[in-house]
């Protein structure tokens, strides 16, 4: 299949999966649905660009499993969290601005951005399963495997690490700065950005693949600017003086030795 083509499918897979998402939403009263939808997303697009594309088996085989066990990872963690639980503050704050229009508003502007998003993101996936050459695995692979394996080992890490944490009562109100978290203020963040930065590396084996670092920069501005590190800080923790005092010895993102206060 024609690669403009294939990715003009995918967009339109990812799109689509996100407005029956949207629906969802609609009658649960909750757009945070997009949030759960977001992994899944991925796979999506990665299995459709497994059986389109004609690239090396063994590559498409290798990338279109690593997003899959992400994505489905990352889906059941967000399912579970959001269990019992009201709607996100972003998405509730949304809601009581636009008021009765938030129902239309949030299809394209919670969904359909997602949609875009993902498929962005995901153009390192499918650019590296169109690709034919090199017929055969080389050190880049294995050195984006690694890479893709550190980030997913401390992603779960984190989130296991955060949901033992709040799940027990004497922690309520209080800052996680155990484990992980002593060393960065959002290792989960950082671990999804080298997942994404190790398909990246993968890729680079093929012809041409650096031409998708667009993937791995826009999800790591994503998460470091967008909805990640600099939205959760100013909405959630800003009047915390504990959170301050955390912030004041813990880096935001890379893993690193607190600074003594």
């Amino acid at each position: 299949m024609d690669t403009m083509i294939l990715f003009a499918v995918n967009l339109a897979a990812a799109a689509g999966f996100m407005t029956a998402g949207w629906g969802i939403s609609l009658v649960l009263k909750n757009a945070a649905v997009a949030d759960i939808f977001w992994g899944p997303g991925f796979v999506l697009v990665a299995w459709l660009t497994f059986f389109q594309a004609d690239g090396f088996f063994q590559r498409k085989l290798m990338l279109a499993l690593l997003v899959t066990l992400w994505g489905m990872r990352l889906f059941v963690h967000i399912a579970a969290r959001s269990q019992g639980k009201g709607e996100d503050p972003r998405y509730a704050a949304w809601r009581a601005q636009y008021g009765q229009k938030f129902w239309l508003v949030s299809l394209y502007k919670v969904f359909l951005v997602q949609a875009l998003f993902l498929w962005t993101i995901a153009i390192s996936v499918q650019y590296g399963q169109v690709a034919a050459k090199p017929a055969g695995l080389t050190w880049l692979d294995a050195g984006g495997f690694l890479i893709w394996l550190a980030g997913l080992i401390i992603e779960a890490v984190a989130d296991w690490q955060l949901q033992r944490f709040l799940s027990a009562p004497g922690n309520r109100g209080r800052v996680m700065d155990q484990g992980l978290w002593h060393y960065s203020r959002h290792p989960n963040y950082f671990g999804e950005t080298l997942i994404w930065w190790g398909i990246f590396v993968i890729v680079l084996s093929t012809h041409l693949g650096f031409l998708t670092i667009a993937s791995p920069l826009v999800i790591t501005y994503t998460l470091l600017r967008l909805t990640g590190v600099t939205l959760m800080e100013e909405t959630e923790f800003s009047d915390n003086p504990e959170y301050q005092a955390y912030v004041s010895r813990t880096n935001a993102f890379v893993p690193w030795f607190p600074r003594s206060r």
